[in-house]
Formats: C-alpha cells, structure tokens, sequence
C-alpha cells in the first residue's frame, strides 16, 4: 500500500534507460495511460517532466485524496484496501498526498498533453481530469499542448459504439503524431 510510488519511480527509469541506450530520446518519446494508468502519467508529468515530450492521460484518476476521502462516491470504499483510507489514517493521507496528481501540479514546463473524460464515468467523475487540466492552465510555464477532451456520452471504458472509438482513437494518435514531430 504504501510502495505506490514505486511505479512512477520504475516507469521513469524506464524512460531514462529507453533515452540512454539510445532506443529514443525524450524529445520523441510518449507515454500514455487509462484510469489507473491515467495517475501513472500524472505523477510522471509531475516527477520526471524531462522525460516524456508528450502524455495521453484518459479517464485518469488524478485527484485521488479527494475522491478517497468521499464515501459516497461509487468506487471509493471498495478500493481502499488498494489505495488506502485518508479518512481514517494520516500515513495514508500523507503518501497519497505525496503522490496525488492534481495535489502536485507546480509551475514548470509540462510535456504536451491530452486529457479525456466521460461525462457519464462512474469510476473517475469528469470533473477530476477537469479540475486537474485547470489547475495545469492556470499554473502553466509553457505553451505545450494542454488538451481536454470530454465525451459527452461516454463512461469509464470510451465511447460506446466501433465508430466513435475509433474516432477516439484518431484524436489521440493525431495528438500523438503532432506532439512528437
């Protein structure tokens, strides 16, 4: 529970390694990440903004000591025994802090970046990669791309229907390809 930011510190060194042994540089390299994954890459924008010249962060869940410490949210309970219970423990609260995208948002240069949201997720509400986007916005030091992207009939997994996720798709790999270039 309290070993989280092991991931980001592991995904970091595998960025670097990927940049020192020449496979790429930071400059062409993206990362990108769903939910879960989508505090991945917040905390990676946040720790190692060097490493990554662009990040995809869908449906990310970034505010997480917010949305732990509400348990009338849908998830909330349930996934304390992952995250641990800000509520209830202070060494929670602290590392989650330590952590928590949207808590650790400064003013330096960011990668370029692209968010989405579901407006109907029941996992990760809108309002959080939302909030999270404006609060990059309003401490920006750069002029990165800094996209948000809200489905308006979406939930957690995309849009519904083979058309609008491959349009979905399209977005992305577009911000992809014009990141990196």
């Amino acid at each position: 529970l309290l070993q989280k930011r092991n991931t980001f510190t592991d995904f970091i060194s595998c960025a670097e390694y990927l940049c020192s042994e020449n496979y790429t540089s930071a400059m062409r390299l993206g990362a990108r990440g769903r939910s879960a994954g989508g505090l991945l890459m917040g905390a990676v924008s946040n720790l190692a903004p060097h490493a990554f010249r662009a990040i995809s962060a869908e449906v990310p869940f970034v505010d997480c000591v917010s949305t732990m410490s509400d348990p009338a949210l849908p998830l909330t309970v349930g996934e304390w025994e992952e995250w641990g219970n800000p509520i209830e423990s202070r060494a929670d609260y602290e590392y989650m802090l330590s952590y928590s995208p949207y808590d650790n948002v400064e003013n330096h240069p960011y990668p370029a970046m692209f968010v989405a949201a579901g407006l109907n997720d029941p996992r990760v509400m809108y309002w959080e990669p939302a909030k999270w986007v404006a609060k990059h916005r309003a401490l920006r030091s750069d002029t990165n791309l800094l996209i948000l992207r809200t489905e308006m009939g979406s939930g957690h997994g995309g849009p519904s229907g083979r058309q609008d996720a491959w349009r979905e798709e399209a977005a992305v790999l577009a911000f992809f390809v014009h990141a990196l270039s």
